[in-house]
């Protein structure tokens, strides 16, 4: 199993995985292909967010592993059993088992651990050579009852503000212009190693060179607890003016069945702090449509919430059931109600997204 295709579903954090995988295969001297018919195996590294992405990854799955060798990482790993799906697989792992993938390869054997591996300095080949995507840490502070990738990355483990930072220096210098700063919630970044978010930025924007810094997704939880110490931090020319800040719900009664903490309020009050500061930033912000627990009313006050709120980048997600959650065990809302609203909340983004082109 010398020459290797690796297949990336998800998020930053996974393609920032699977970057790590090719470079220590590379040092492995693995030689890395760029189509499956050229491999004798495919590394398909999965996402466990969402059911279409999940129907998506298995599909892959078993029609490649009718005539390829096939392993199997990354989040979906730990909340289902992929070999019951599909029995071709060769071998899992997880997202803690990344630094023995060539162990896997040459076993053909699952490797999984609760322990979190250090990867910050681990070898890279980046998909984009302008693009330096650094996971500033794994796992998460959060319970929400909707997620599955809590029970696959686990609790929040942060990496070192010196580690990150040369990191950065390393990417910069090979030439990346823009650094993704990613992690399942930036918000909570460093609060297992008494740091913070905003300490981390004004560390990194002191590096010399052509680049801009994007910081990926925090909660507004978290946000709350740093928010006048992170819009000193995003003075700098160096950080791009982007918020991503899932609220999820606009109905206070949905954001706690959802154990999500924060509320309405702390949402509207870090938009309006960033829009007073940066008139020019641009907001992201996530919404779940059809929790099992969500009624017309609080469609309604999530729908008044976006009206009102306008973020520049809506990301709207059916409810997925996810195998493992509180929240696949509660009654579930007829689809044909979640597509009403998505579309409701659809049509709401793109009449007043032509306002602000």
């Amino acid at each position: 199993m010398n020459k290797i295709f690796i297949k990336t579903f998800g998020c930053q954090a996974n393609i920032s995985d699977s970057e790590q995988i090719a470079g220590i295969l590379k040092n492995k001297n693995y030689k890395l292909v760029e189509n499956e018919e050229e491999a004798d195996a495919i590394i398909v590294n999965t996402c466990s967010v969402k059911n279409a992405t999940q129907s998506k990854e298995l599909h892959y799955i078993k029609e490649k592993s009718k005539n390829k060798k096939i392993i199997v990482g990354g989040c979906l790993t730990k909340t289902l059993d992929i070999k019951k799906y599909a029995p071709g697989v060769i071998a899992v792992f997880d997202t803690n088992s990344i630094l023995k993938i060539d162990q896997v390869l040459q076993t053909e054997q699952d490797h999984f651990s609760d322990k979190k591996e250090n990867r910050i300095s681990a070898p890279i080949i980046r998909k984009d050579k302008s693009i330096g995507i650094i996971s500033i840490g794994e796992g998460c502070l959060n319970s929400c009852t909707f997620c599955a990738t809590k029970l696959a990355r686990g609790s929040l483990r942060s990496y070192r503000i010196g580690d990150i930072k040369r990191s950065t220096e390393k990417a910069v210098k090979e030439g990346c212009k823009k650094i993704y700063l990613t992690s399942q919630d930036n918000g909570c970044y460093g609060f297992d190693i008494k740091t913070s978010l905003p300490e981390l930025l004004n560390e990194i924007v002191t590096i010399e060179g052509d680049y801009i810094i994007r910081v990926g997704m925090m909660n507004p939880w978290h946000l709350a607890k740093i928010l006048p110490q992170l819009l000193q931090s995003y003075k700098s020319e160096k950080i791009m003016k982007f918020l991503h800040i899932p609220v999820q719900s606009g109905s206070e009664k949905i954001l706690k069945d959802m154990k999500r903490i924060h509320t309405v309020e702390n949402y509207k009050e870090a938009v309006k702090a960033f829009r007073k500061k940066f008139p020019e930033i641009s907001i992201a912000t996530d919404i779940i449509t059809g929790y099992p627990t969500e009624t017309e009313k609080d469609f309604e006050l999530t729908y008044d919430l976006i009206k009102e709120a306008k973020p520049e980048v809506l990301n709207i997600s059916k409810f997925s059931s996810r195998p493992g959650t509180h929240a696949s065990k509660l009654k579930q809302i007829p689809s044909e109600i979640i597509k009403e609203r998505t579309i409701k909340l659809n049509n709401l983004y793109k009449s007043y997204r032509k306002d602000l082109i």
